[in-house]
């Protein structure tokens, strides 16, 4: 858990110097962020998605969970709903979920708190080896959400408990249950996860907006079947 607390605390520490720096930052320097920003998450959606393929068991489950997922955030109008509810801040929302997808999905976000909970120590040891992955992705997180709250302001500190929540959750389930979340699955999360970051990005740079706030149920379904195949 040390490391994930660490992880966190970089998120804060870059989104506030970000945020502070963004009152001195003009237009045509912002829209350049964007543009940096936006190319980033293509890249990093692609490397993040591409590299998993050839290792995934079942090559069309995550074409069956951006589907699913999708049918199912469309249904229930969750772009929607958040954009209503903040019309204000539409661009700042999107940033936001941009922001919770680069920092929780990828090798280094999910391994990190499983191989933390395994370790000897329960990673509560500075020095525990297997804190590198957390402390690695601590170190991206930390200029990551600098440049994020420079474009979007200080709303993207919210994305710090969000990421805490999240690798607390794969921290608890290796904890308690080390072989309820298996290597096929840590792969289809990084295929669908990458998509996602991938789609982000193509929003950012204004090509398409997918929407991407109705996929993310689609992050649900890999671990749904997975733990249904574990119980047959």
């Amino acid at each position: 858990m040390l490391g994930t607390i660490i992880n966190t605390c970089t998120i804060l520490a870059g989104g506030v110097l970000g945020a502070l720096l963004r009152t001195g930052i003009g237009e045509k320097y912002k829209q350049t962020l964007f543009n940096g920003l936006g190319l980033c998450c293509l890249i990093l959606g692609a490397n993040a998605a591409l590299p998993q393929m050839a290792k995934s068991e079942f090559p069309v489950l995550f074409i069956l969970s951006l589907t699913l997922g999708g049918l199912i955030g469309t249904r229930l109008r969750l772009a929607e709903r958040i954009e209503q509810a903040s019309t204000r801040h539409k661009g700042s929302i999107q940033g936001l979920t941009t922001g919770c997808l680069l920092y929780c999905i990828g090798t280094f976000s999910i391994v990190g708190p499983v191989l933390s909970a395994l370790s000897p120590t329960g990673g509560w040891d500075f020095d525990e080896p297997s804190n590198t992955y957390l402390y690695t992705n601590a170190t991206l997180d930390l200029v990551t959400s600098a440049v994020l709250s420079a474009t979007y302001g200080w709303i993207m500190l919210l994305a710090a408990p969000i990421l805490f929540c999240w690798q607390t959750f794969f921290y608890m389930l290796a904890y308690c249950f080390s072989a309820a979340m298996p290597e096929p699955m840590r792969v289809e999360l990084s295929i669908v996860g990458g998509v996602l970051i991938l789609s982000s990005g193509l929003s950012i740079l204004g090509i398409k907006d997918c929407k991407t706030i109705n996929l993310l149920p689609s992050l649900l379904v890999p671990v749904l079947f997975y733990l249904m195949k574990s119980c047959f």
